[in-house]
């Protein structure tokens, strides 16, 4: 029975009236009235959607290939998980991120939209399941199990290629900084006291190479995330699929994905097994944490612009206070120092979800999925934003370095190998007691000579290793 603006839909609890517009179904239906958790629909991840349809269309090319499905059903569904990966019907992908089920109410979802669709092609209305149905045709020889871990998978391989992008724009941002602040003589620290000195430019270079090391770790995460399996069913035996089902289907989405995806040696295992999540999760804390530093370095090196150590300056982008007038603040820095914990509580919630798991199948997908999802898109924004809005804006300070430089105790160290630890202490505590330099005092005291001294504290010479005379 259907109506201008309703059809009647059945399911195992009965019947119910499912607006004629939508391309969703009666399972949809259900799961929004179940869950009304976060008011994020899936839909707020394209990857996921396009994942999916990915994955049905492989289904749909394998069982066709098997002779298990017409060849007009099958060109109707891929013409309709095409239309999908085009943005077709995203906004009727409704079902809330955080589910119970394992994921069901999404794979249910995405059957419906996906029959529906198809329909349409075919010249059918919305609904008429009777020509192509959600579940025995668009989910042919698959289950939740299967379906929803491996476009997990697919959707968090696109996320992670993003992500690499962004991580490299902002690491060529620091590269070029570390070349234009190269001559730039600075004092290191430790411990937040003087140590000795570097340049700018090898203060900005180690940005870089952080970021540089983790876009490796996250390619080689990646490499996890490419074992699927599809194929597995309800558990892993395979159950409602053709032997060579398996390789089939791996073969067609490795193709629609453009993804080399394997499938997995065990399929129980690989099943109830998300380890490859865990093991993403920890690396982009490690992104997370490595850039929070980052961005507690630039804060750190910023802050004044007279009472702190103002050693560079930060693009300005906005008024930093109501009340202060003429107040600047790192706004950018502090808000990746803010994604960076939200990536760390995520990574908590996969961990703790991946240990929930219980026999063969973990039913906590879903959470791992959003906090997944969260944590690369919100670090891919966190890196452009932080490479144009920051970076790429930085200057050097350098009449502030130069006297830092020049006032500096810090600068002793490099005079240990020419009058010895003893000499070098005591010319320290003077420098600290009476405000003058070291250079001064250890030419008060006939140490060395000034033109001794101007050799040693080179630039070059106290910003690299450097060969130093044998003692006799």
């Amino acid at each position: 029975m259907t109506s201008t603006h309703q059809r009647i839909e059945h399911d195992l609890l009965g019947d119910l009236a499912v607006p004629a517009s939508a391309y969703y179904g009666v399972h949809t239906l259900r799961a929004l009235d179940n869950f009304p958790i976060t008011g994020i629909a899936i839909s707020a991840y394209p990857n996921l959607i396009n994942a999916l349809a990915s994955v049905k269309e492989a289904a749909a090319m394998a069982n066709h290939e098997l002779g298990l499905l017409s060849a007009q059903k099958m060109s109707a569904i891929v013409h309709a998980c095409r239309q999908v990966r085009q943005g077709v019907a995203h906004e009727h992908f409704v079902v809330d991120v955080i589910q119970g089920g394992a994921g069901t109410s999404t794979n249910m979802n995405a059957n419906e939209v996906i029959a529906n669709v198809a329909l349409e092609h075919l010249g059918h209305q919305r609904g008429e399941y009777a020509v192509l149905h959600p579940n025995e045709d668009v989910n042919l020889g698959q289950s939740t199990n299967d379906v929803y871990p491996t476009a997990l998978k697919i959707a968090t391989y696109a996320g992670i290629m993003q992500l690499l992008e962004a991580m490299a724009i902002l690491r060529a941002s620091f590269e070029r900084k570390a070349e234009e602040f190269k001559d730039d003589l600075k004092m290191g620290r430790t411990q937040l006291q003087d140590a000795v000195p570097m340049t700018l430019g090898q203060e900005f270079s180690t940005f870089a190479v952080m970021l540089g090391e983790d876009e490796e770790r996250l390619r080689e995460a990646a490499k996890l995330i490419c074992e699927i399996n599809l194929g597995a069913t309800a558990i892993g035996t395979g159950i409602n699929t053709d032997p060579q089902y398996a390789r089939l289907v791996c073969r067609h989405l490795s193709n629609i994905t453009s993804i080399p995806l394997t499938t997995s040696p065990n399929l129980v295992e690989a099943t109830q097994d998300v380890g490859s999540f865990v093991q993403l999760s920890g690396v982009l804390k490690r992104v997370a944490v490595k850039l929070s530093k980052t961005c507690n370095d630039l804060r750190l090196l910023s802050s004044g612009p007279r009472a702190g150590l103002g050693e560079i300056n930060l693009p300005p982008v906005q008024a930093g206070s109501s009340i202060m007038p003429g107040k600047v603040n790192p706004v950018i820095p502090e808000v990746v120092n803010q994604i960076a914990f939200e990536v760390l509580g995520n990574d908590v919630t996969v961990s703790f979800a991946a240990e929930a798991g219980q026999l063969q199948l973990n039913a906590f997908e879903p959470i791992i999925a959003h906090s997944l999802f969260k944590s690369v898109a919100h670090l891919r924004a966190g890196c452009l934003t932080l490479a144009s809005k920051c970076v790429d804006g930085i200057t050097a300070n350098r009449d502030r370095l130069r006297s830092i430089i020049e006032n500096s105790i810090g600068i002793v160290t490099a005079l240990n190998p020419y009058i010895g630890y003893t000499h070098a202490t005591a010319v320290a505590q003077e420098a600290l007691a009476s405000g003058r330099s070291v250079a001064e005092i250890v030419l008060e005291n006939g140490l060395l000579s000034q033109a001794q001294l101007d050799e040693i504290l080179q630039p070059a010479m106290l910003t690299q290793p450097r060969k130093i005379a044998a003692a006799t």
